[in-house]
């Protein structure tokens, strides 16, 4: 006998349906087929399930180069380990291609970039330097960076632009693998968003509050005329960036439209390898809502896989 007052509930009279009057949302034609040897990226593409990460992978695939097509904004969101993985070369060939109309980056990515293009590399052993202090204190990373700003602030640029006209004459060696360089070669407009204390030039003794307040302030401004250049068929994509990006982008979307500019029918994709609150809620969900339209997706992967592969999707798309 047990314990408990309260009695098993009694199924003999539950009513039972026939599996083919209840169907089901997965049917074997959305099932993966075995990829043929020799038959290349697209091959891969439709050997994909169509189910979920599949279909939303062919979709994201298919929007961007529907956007080239139609010659719509392409914008590219970028965190620190996106450039810190060796995506630059990759990204470079998608912009040269006109698959990246433009960058956005975090002050982490930028910064990466940046030693790229001085010394070859970048992300230094925090654990090792933190305890005496070293941690951030490279002194070509500070100088330059924060000379750069200056003179761009008093030119009158932002951010972005001013970092990359000046590596710009640096684009022998290491600089030809730096986004910043070659965006800035090839006019493409690069902005940098940065939260002051975030990133290790700020502790420079060459650092300039007010130039770098002013010329991260003038790139959300050029952000926002990129994203209003998203209506109708653009894609905005969030690739590492868990919360800076997110909440600029936001912003963005809610200046444009305060200011009477339409943003609507475009697609939004964050592409990282965690699913972060503020992607999934600021770029993946709330742009469309209110009968804005578009579509968001959310994929999960390592930045070093993913990237090539929508990468190679997109060349495919030229032959």
């Amino acid at each position: 006998m047990s314990i408990y007052s309260q009695r098993p509930l009694d199924f003999s009279g539950l009513r039972t349906v026939g599996l083919e009057e209840r169907g089901g949302k997965v049917k074997i034609a959305d099932f993966a087929t075995v990829y043929r040897k020799g038959s290349g990226v697209a091959g891969l593409l439709d050997s994909l399930p169509h189910i979920l990460a599949g279909d939303s992978f062919r979709a994201v695939v298919d929007a961007i180069a529907a956007a080239r097509a139609r010659a719509r904004a392409i914008v590219w969101g970028l965190g620190g380990h996106v450039i810190k993985c060796g995506l630059a070369p990759v990204l470079i060939d998608l912009m040269e291609r006109g698959y990246a109309t433009s960058f956005a980056l975090n002050g982490a990515s930028s910064i990466h970039d940046f030693e790229i293009a001085l010394a070859g590399h970048t992300s230094e052993d925090v654990e090792a330097v933190l305890p005496d202090g070293r941690f951030g204190a490279a002194e070509e990373t500070g100088r330059d960076m924060n000379r750069a700003i200056v003179e761009g602030n008093r030119a009158g640029v932002g951010m972005g632009e001013a970092l990359g006209k000046w590596l710009a004459g640096k684009i022998d060696g290491p600089a030809c693998h730096s986004l910043l360089a070659q965006a800035y070669r090839h006019a493409t407009p690069v902005t940098v968003h940065v939260a002051i204390g975030t990133d290790t030039p700020h502790t420079h003794p060459a650092a300039d509050a007010a130039a770098i307040g002013s010329t991260s302030h003038r790139d959300f401004r050029l952000f926002a005329s990129l994203v209003a250049d998203l209506h109708d068929g653009g894609v905005y994509l969030n690739v590492g960036s868990a919360v800076v990006l997110p909440e600029v982008f936001l912003k963005a979307v809610s200046a444009v439209r305060n200011l009477g500019r339409p943003l609507a029918g475009f697609t939004t994709v964050n592409l990282d390898f965690l699913q972060h609150y503020r992607p999934l809620a600021n770029v993946v969900h709330r742009p469309h809502a209110g009968g804005a339209g578009g579509q968001g997706y959310a994929i999960t992967g390592h930045h070093e896989l993913m990237i090539p592969l929508l990468a190679a999707a997109l060349i495919e798309q030229d032959s």
